[in-house]
């Protein structure tokens, strides 16, 4: 019935939210407030971790965070610095089972900003992110996969762009297109983003090679 219909699909996020764009809503949430903190955090891992889900990120728990060894800035290079190193458990989610026990890593500055809002939070057990009021106080109750959505939004608009043009879903998106135009191999890119569909993570490299290539500069 899709194939069929004459009105083509929409785009969950009509821009995706690429490193330079995330670069944009990190500093819109660069204050001390607590609400700062968990917007950087929130935004950082759900990137980096290979663009969670909003359902995903608003199912995170504390329980489902492992701290691992420490890894190499550059894996090449014995004497490049270390980075801290987190697993993420993620459980059922829309493409895998409870039982295939999917994780994902964080490495690195995502993993820093999300102890430090742990930290900051005094969270040590339940929902990582949570429900700020306007005086500052820290729900028990997790964000709703919406509020992750207006979060976003919300970022979008402190920084100067359009929110109607972004959701959430652009930093699933955005993590295939940044990875795509760096290079990374796209099997490589699945591991962390657990996607199953080749064809679908596929797109998001097709329209890069495609603006990287040579078959579209035959004139200039």
């Amino acid at each position: 019935a899709v194939r069929a219909s004459n009105r083509p699909r929409q785009r969950k996020s009509k821009k995706a939210v690429t490193l330079d764009i995330l670069t944009k809503l990190l500093e819109a949430c660069a204050g001390d407030r607590l609400v700062d903190a968990r917007d950087r955090a929130l935004l950082l891992a759900a990137f980096a971790s290979g663009g969670r889900r909003r359902s995903e990120v608003a199912a995170l728990r504390v329980e489902d965070l492992a701290d691992e060894e420490p890894v190499r800035a550059n894996p090449a290079d014995e004497n490049s610095p270390p980075l801290p190193c987190l697993s993420i458990r993620l459980g059922r989610t829309k493409t895998t089972t409870a039982d295939e026990n999917g994780h994902v890593l964080l490495i690195g500055r995502p993993v820093t900003v999300l102890k430090r809002w742990l930290s900051d939070a005094q969270i040590k057990d339940g929902p990582v992110f949570r429900r700020i009021d306007q005086w500052g106080n820290i729900d028990r109750r997790a964000l709703t996969p919406q509020s992750v959505n207006l979060v976003l939004k919300a970022r979008c608009e402190q920084a100067g762009l359009d929110p109607a043009l972004f959701s959430a879903h652009g930093l699933r998106s955005g993590y295939l297109t940044e990875a795509a135009n760096r290079g990374i191999p796209l099997p490589e890119a699945m591991q962390q983003s657990l996607h199953k569909s080749v064809t679908q993570a596929a797109s998001y490299y097709n329209n890069a090679e495609r603006k990287n290539g040579r078959a579209a500069r035959l004139i200039v």
